[in-house]
């Protein structure tokens, strides 16, 4: 087999798969505007020993129960206010503990990382074929 269709086909599919990684996620955020509860949550501080700076989300959920959601590493790069802020907080119903912050930037980052790799991934299928 020619190195030159294999590269191609390699790039296709991985570019086809992460395509289809950004389209789950854009899948996700409608389901959750559809048929999520928002609500509002509170930003509260890490312990102590954690060393990622970046806060944690507390909310109730509507049998309220209290939920902690970890928004990662990324958090305030996406929308995180400081300790003490408030923030959206959209989850499905019958899933409290897969909740996301309801902001542009949290919810649609993600989408735009994968279609943004599965661009570059297709560039270089193109660039290889010639």
């Amino acid at each position: 087999m020619d190195a030159k269709l294999l590269l191609l086909a390699l790039c296709t599919g991985v570019g086809l798969g992460f395509l289809l990684l950004a389209v789950r996620q854009l899948v996700t955020v409608a389901r959750l505007w559809v048929r999520g509860v928002l609500v509002t949550g509170t930003v509260i501080p890490r312990i102590a020993g954690d060393r990622r700076r970046t806060g944690l989300v507390l909310f109730t959920d509507h049998l309220g129960r209290p939920v902690v959601v970890d928004t990662g590493v990324y958090g305030s790069l996406r929308g995180l206010p400081r300790v003490g802020g408030t923030v959206p907080v959209c989850y499905p119903r019958d899933r409290p503990a897969a909740a996301r912050l309801w902001n542009p930037r949290y919810l649609l980052s993600p989408a735009f990382g994968w279609f943004l790799m599965s661009t570059v991934v297709f560039v270089c299928a193109t660039l290889l074929t010639r």
